[in-house]
């Protein structure tokens, strides 16, 4: 396999819909929206959206199909202009809908990288805008409870006067190839007690450090070896809970030892190309599983895999 001349980019940053943000001052822009028989609403359980159950589509309701004690925020537009409207409820609290026939509630991360381009972002704005809805009701300066505004994309304490708006984390994620380019290596998180999984090494940038220095950090800390060399792929949003996650191809020194940290990665190997394109088609001879397509992990390996000459 080989590259092509224009790389995809990771299933979760692709474009979207018009987030028409200008709107969002509006007084009561969501009431008069929700009022609106034309507007379309992303119902959203904890990470889960409806999907088709007759292939990888978006499913859509309207207004009155949402029922409960729900939290709304307007989306933005959709080509044909009109509103997009977001309905989440927790993932122990009711579902916001009753599952209409075609449906299923599905999580993004096992969806998001077969929906098209403008449903995967369309999730993935509304999972990440209702997470911090659902999760961050309360003013983490005085404790008060807050109140929405901006449409939902702000929340104001009517306690000590401050405003809130949804926090991303960065976070780096890095696919290391050998001095060679020859292997790859990829680590077993030991939250994946159980599975035999490897994917790229990641972490967050801490307080004061650059993206490379959070490279080198990160891949020294988890798996012993040392970047020579690292450049930046792209970005998704990744809302587990709230992260940003900053794809980079990087190459340790020749004289790197592997050697897996034990408590965080339990174990770190290398591969070659034959051996993760077999894994990629589910044909891996010693069981090994890679990422899932929504993942910008699983853009970084195919990367590699297909940068042979």
């Amino acid at each position: 396999m080989t590259r092509s001349d224009a790389p995809q980019p990771p299933a979760l940053a692709r474009a979207g819909i018009d987030r028409s943000a200008e709107e969002r001052e509006q007084p009561d822009l969501v009431d008069s929206l929700r009022a609106d028989p034309a507007t379309r609403v992303v119902a959203v359980h904890g990470d889960r959206g409806l999907v088709s159950t007759s292939g990888p589509h978006l499913h859509t309701v309207g207004v009155a199909d949402v029922s409960g004690d729900v939290e709304w925020a307007f989306l933005g537009r959709d080509d044909a202009g009109f509103a997009m409207l977001l309905a989440v409820s927790g993932p122990d609290a009711e579902p916001p809908v009753v599952v209409p026939d075609g449906a299923e509630w599905a999580a993004l991360r096992a969806v998001g990288g077969e929906l098209d381009p403008v449903a995967a972002a369309l999730l993935v704005e509304a999972v990440s805008l209702g997470r911090w809805l659902v999760d961050a009701p309360f003013c983490p300066a005085c404790g008060a409870r807050t109140r929405t505004r901006a449409a939902g994309w702000a929340r104001h304490c009517p306690s000590c006067g401050r405003e809130h708006f949804p926090r991303t984390d960065p976070a780096v994620i890095v696919a290391v190839q050998s001095a060679d380019g020859e292997r790859l290596l990829l680590g077993k998180n030991a939250l994946w007690a159980g599975r035999n999984m490897y994917s790229t090494f990641a972490g967050f940038v801490e307080a004061g450090e650059s993206l490379e220095s959070a490279i080198t950090r990160e891949i020294h800390e988890e798996s012993g070896v040392v970047v020579a060399a690292s450049s930046y792929r792209g970005s998704q949003a990744w809302p587990y809970p709230r992260s940003l996650m900053l794809g980079f191809h990087a190459t340790c020194t020749p004289d790197s030892v592997v050697r897996a940290d034990g408590v965080e990665i339990v174990d770190a190997r290398w591969f070659d190309r034959a051996e993760l394109a077999e894994a990629l088609a589910g044909r891996s001879t010693d069981g090994v599983a890679l990422p899932g397509t929504a993942s910008i992990a699983y853009r970084l390996i195919v990367d590699w895999v297909e940068s042979a000459p």
